[in-house]
């Protein structure tokens, strides 16, 4: 939960001209922080902590939302009109959770669907398929980074690592190649300087000079530590070394004893015991390396040639055991009793220390490891301290401390190849109808108009006035809006004929917050309502409500209630009032 009253809309911004691209200045940094949420704090035995099977309604939440998930997932096994030519993954595993209820739980497809012979990829007849199962062991990819993460926190909080301290004060030798005043927290926020990857296994002849390769690997020439952002594999294996080197522990054993051990996630680790293939999903055909198609062992390169354990990826597990991990953050760092972290630093590693490179690296968002507000895989679970992290091999996890719920999706989208493409359709579709499930809640008597869900649109909601406005008409109404910063924007217009608009400049009010703008609205709006009022123009004959989208991802849309015109001695558009909706429907109660 958070103090509703003092959070502010992210953006009310410049105006929007008819017909213009759905574009917006940037917008302000939101109110809502990690400062603001409350943590369910893990009290043993506690059902609000600990995970439990529970239907949609017990949860809270619209059960036909939750019920259409799995047909969601099934319907990306085969070539969809957003993933055309080739199914999105071969199979996957879904899990979503609500105050700690799990609401649905299920796998689709395969997880073994194709094998290799002398020709090539080959798609295995059904009886040699291994099906996908809620218990499959999937290959995380890059969401070991998070297990590399949380030791690291550790290690901080332990005393033994700081954040702001270079890294070759731990590791030596990786002060080479420039990196001297890299940071612990420049590696975490991927602000380094480094690449973004060097293909070590082709280009070094052993494990060990592969990973001296990478711990020597020079940041990008022109660099500066902490003033770009790029994604990188190769500090968080200098990030894997450096726990070795601290804890003088294996990575493998640091992440047992640090994270899975503690909180009972039994079938997570790195490199699976040969009895376990079956359990696992295979992932790519990968005959540049020698490898067939990869079955029971780490699909990324690099890890698999470093012998599998590796900071940047090497991670199996199941959804059951990602869902503690999940909890867990939204306790606060601990579960049934045993805490990993303190709610202190859950909150140090939700903050974006990258807040000053979003206008020149929109994607750069940031915590300590954790991506936030991502809404290219977290769609309308999107908000500015929504957390999580994505796996190249089609996996994914999205966390939203402010309603208290997770989705995990678990698929291998690489299977048989990775040029068969991305699964970000799948992961937003998932996220988006998750999303829908929460209730917003209304005020009372309230029957709002809520947009339809669709991407490149344009819907709007138009109300007819009884006459044309004078000069003193005031116009108001509630709003709701919670969208795709700059990309999906929302504006109120008025116009005297039906064909020119323009946005009407407008005040929001809720609580203790007030602000003023020009009748456009887009971001995240703090998931309340605002009431809104505003100035009509003299001649104005209709009020009109329109909602632009961009291709792909969106927030949870808008709500639109009591719209009210009034005059000195008239009441031009009342709750009688016929509204012409495109793309507009009725909101569920």
């Amino acid at each position: 939960m958070i103090k509703l009253w003092s959070v502010l809309p992210l953006c009310v911004i410049a105006c929007l001209v008819v017909g213009s691209p759905v574009a917006a200045a940037p917008a302000p940094t939101p109110a809502v922080t990690p400062a603001d949420l409350h943590f369910r704090q893990d009290k043993l035995h506690s059902r609000h902590d600990t995970l439990r099977h529970g239907t949609a309604r017990q949860a809270g939440l619209l059960p036909d939302r939750v019920a259409e998930l799995p047909g969601i997932a099934a319907s990306y096994l085969q070539p969809t009109p957003d993933h055309p030519g080739r199914p999105t993954y071969a199979g996957a595993t879904v899990l979503a959770a609500h105050h700690g209820i799990v609401v649905s739980r299920f796998a689709v497809g395969d997880a073994v669907r194709y094998g290799a012979d002398a020709t090539g990829i080959v798609e295995l007849p059904p009886e040699q398929r291994v099906p996908a199962r809620t218990g499959t062991r999937w290959d995380l990819a890059s969401i070991s980074k998070l297990f590399t993460t949380i030791v690291v926190l550790q290690q901080v909080e332990a005393g033994r690592v700081a954040l702001d301290a270079p890294v070759a004060g731990y590791v030596p030798e990786f002060a080479a190649g420039g990196k001297e005043t890299v940071t612990v927290r420049h590696l975490l926020t991927h602000t380094s300087g480094l690449p973004a990857f060097r293909a070590f296994y082709s280009l070094y002849p052993t494990a060990e000079q592969r990973l001296a390769a990478a711990l020597t690997t020079p940041v990008t020439a022109g660099t500066t530590p902490g003033a770009q952002y790029v994604y990188s594999d190769i500090g968080l294996i200098a990030l894997g070394v450096l726990i070795e080197r601290v804890t003088g522990k294996n990575l493998a054993d640091a992440v047992r004893d640090g994270v899975t051990g503690p909180l009972r996630m039994r079938d997570t680790g790195y490199n699976p015991a040969p009895e376990l293939r079956e359990q696992t999903a295979a992932t790519e055909y990968q005959p540049y390396v020698g490898r067939g198609v990869v079955w029971g062992q780490v699909h990324d390169e690099n890890a698999w040639s470093l012998g599998g354990v590796v900071g940047h990826a090497g991670i199996f597990s199941t959804a059951d055991d990602l869902a503690i991990l999940c909890q867990t953050l939204l306790n606060g760092g601990s579960y049934r009793g045993r805490r990993i972290l303190s709610t202190a630093m859950v909150r140090q590693a939700l903050v974006n220390y990258n807040a000053d490179l979003l206008p020149q690296y929109p994607e750069s968002a940031r915590g300590l490891g954790f991506e936030l507000a991502k809404h290219w895989y977290m769609d309308g679970m999107t908000s500015p301290v929504t957390f999580g992290h994505t796996g190249f091999t089609g996996t994914s996890i999205v966390i939203d401390p402010l309603d208290h719920s997770f989705l995990i999706l678990l698929s291998n989208r690489v299977h048989p190849d990775r040029a068969w493409g991305s699964n970000n359709v799948a992961r937003r579709a998932l996220a988006r109808t998750f999303a829908a499930a929460h209730r917003i809640h209304l005020p009372p008597g309230a029957e709002p108009w809520r947009t339809e869900r669709r991407d490149s649109a344009v819907m709007t909601l138009t109300a007819p006035l009884r006459r044309a406005a004078g000069a003193q008409a005031r116009a108001s109404f509630l709003i709701w809006y919670d969208t795709e910063p700059r990309l999906d924007v929302a504006a109120v217009e008025s116009s005297p004929d039906g064909v020119t608009w323009a946005p009407l400049p407008s005040t929001l009010r809720s609580g203790r917050s007030v602000v003023a703008g020009d009748g456009t609205f887009t971001g995240f709006g703090g998931r309340h309502w605002w009431v809104a009022t505003a100035g009509v123009p003299a001649g104005t004959t209709q009020l009109r409500f329109t909602y632009r989208t961009d291709a792909a991802s969106q927030g949870r849309g808008v709500l639109i209630d009591r719209v009210r015109v009034i005059e000195p001695g008239a009441i031009l558009v009342d709750g009688t009032t016929a509204l012409a909706a495109d793309g507009w429907t009725p909101s569920p109660k």
